[in-house]
């Protein structure tokens, strides 16, 4: 007699039993059957009280919650995945309740308002994405050093966070999210494509772009009848009224507090926009550069190795940019993608970047950016001339570039007089 689960298709909570069934030979039925959360088949209120799935009828009798039915699943015929030992059975336990309690905890926030299960509420959904990234940055520190959570194969514990994560990594881990994380992605990754994984699951497509859940229309509101006006009290002076909005403090950006430069860095982009960059815009630079006003940094992609097809990693700094937009003021970027070129084939991509910005440190825009991490960033000692050299050969877009072929490049920049006021809310991306 096989066991039979209740569930509807394509529910990564049941999607637990379901592989490792395959690991461990069991046979399971999953009846098509119409499920309503009002009109309950009278099938899955025997296997689970509540009326809510994934949910099982064992040969043994009903079993309900994914865990404990995969737990069961796991347990047959002697399989060695829910552990060899009573010590490795609690360990692969620890890492099915993290994948409830850290994990799936999150999707209430984060997906089910995207799924459309729940109201969106900005608040929770960041709330959400704050606790998924600690949670997995200790995920991706244990990974570190192992190819799988617990043991040297797979276990039921890499099948059911594995689940737990999948619904993620398809709608909202994008390129940048993911890349702060290259251990799990890369255990992620392996898991999926294991043949008792993919004859469950199919074919895993990480998302593109991290998917948004959708704005609610306001309705119109019903129009009531006006109550009876009452005796209208003379409404207070203007002037009164803006001396009050005048008391209250503006916001200023640290950064404008600074001392006076003599480097205007919205005089550089105009000369680096409309002039011959060697020639003209770089002998401009270095006599006008405020090395006490302004300092330069080279960022280093920390995830070099894990980058896919281009038009993504042009994608990856394009994301970066449009997250500074209050940086624009107080910034200059000219970021590329180089790669190895190989009989006429470039491979190997690389992301780099020189960047200005207002101040000796770095900003705290961009501290406060999640894509900083992903860089390593180096202050750079402008009076060296072999830092000279590569500051002028990342604006110039030619030059040694670290022995590596240009590919592409992107400008964090925008000008903010009177004639650009149109722009004044874009970041431009120059492709020169």
């Amino acid at each position: 007699m096989s066991t039979t689960i209740y569930t509807y298709p394509q529910n990564p909570r049941a999607a637990k039993a379901l592989i490792a069934a395959k690991y461990t030979g069991v046979t399971i039925d999953v009846p098509a059957f119409e499920f309503s959360p009002v009109n309950k088949p009278v099938e899955l209120l025997n296997a689970n009280p509540f009326g809510k799935v994934p949910a099982a009828m064992t040969p043994q009798g009903p079993l309900f919650e994914s865990n404990s039915i995969a737990r069961y699943v796991a347990r047959a015929a002697g399989s060695k995945i829910y552990g060899s030992d009573a010590y490795e059975a609690s360990v692969i336990d620890q890492w099915l309740d993290f994948a409830t309690n850290e994990v799936e905890s999150a999707a209430a926030a984060w997906l089910y308002p995207i799924m459309g299960f729940v109201p969106f509420n900005a608040k929770d959904t960041q709330k959400a994405k704050e606790n998924l990234k600690k949670t997995l940055t200790t995920l991706n520190t244990h990974l570190q050093s192992r190819s799988f959570l617990v043991g040297p194969r797979v276990s039921l514990a890499d099948i059911v966070l594995a689940c737990s994560l999948k619904s993620f990594y398809t709608m909202v881990f994008d390129p940048s999210f993911r890349s702060t994380f290259p251990n799990v992605n890369r255990w992620f990754v392996t898991c999926v494509n294991q043949p008792n994984f993919k004859s469950v699951l199919g074919e895993v497509v990480l998302t593109a772009v991290m998917m948004e859940p959708k704005k609610e229309e306001k309705k119109p509101k019903e129009e009531k009848p006006a109550p009876p006006k009452k005796e209208e009290k003379p409404a207070p002076a203007p002037a009164a009224a803006d001396e009050e909005a005048d008391d209250k403090p503006k916001k200023v950006h640290p950064l404008s507090l600074l001392p006076p430069s003599k480097f205007n860095l919205e005089e550089w982009k105009r000369m680096y926009s409309n002039n011959d960059t060697r020639s003209v815009a770089l002998p401009w630079f270095w006599e006008n550069y405020d090395a006490e006003g302004f300092s330069v940094y080279f960022a280093t992609y920390k995830y070099n190795s894990e980058l896919g097809a281009q038009f993504m990693t042009s994608n990856l700094i394009g994301g970066m940019f449009q997250r500074l937009e209050t940086l624009h003021k107080w910034a200059f970027a000219s970021v590329l993608i180089t790669g190895e070129d190989v009989e006429g084939k470039i491979n190997n991509q690389e992301v780099t970047g020189i960047w200005i910005f207002r101040g000796a440190d770095l900003p705290e825009d961009l501290k406060e950016c999640d894509d900083s991490i992903v860089y390593d960033w180096k202050l750079l000692d402008v009076k060296d001339p072999a830092t000279k050299t590569l500051i002028d050969d990342y604006f110039a877009w030619d030059g040694a570039l670290g022995g590596r072929k240009f590919i592409q490049g992107k400008l964090y920049k925008i000008r903010t007089n009177k004639q650009d006021a149109l722009s004044m809310n874009i970041t431009i991306f120059l492709i020169r």
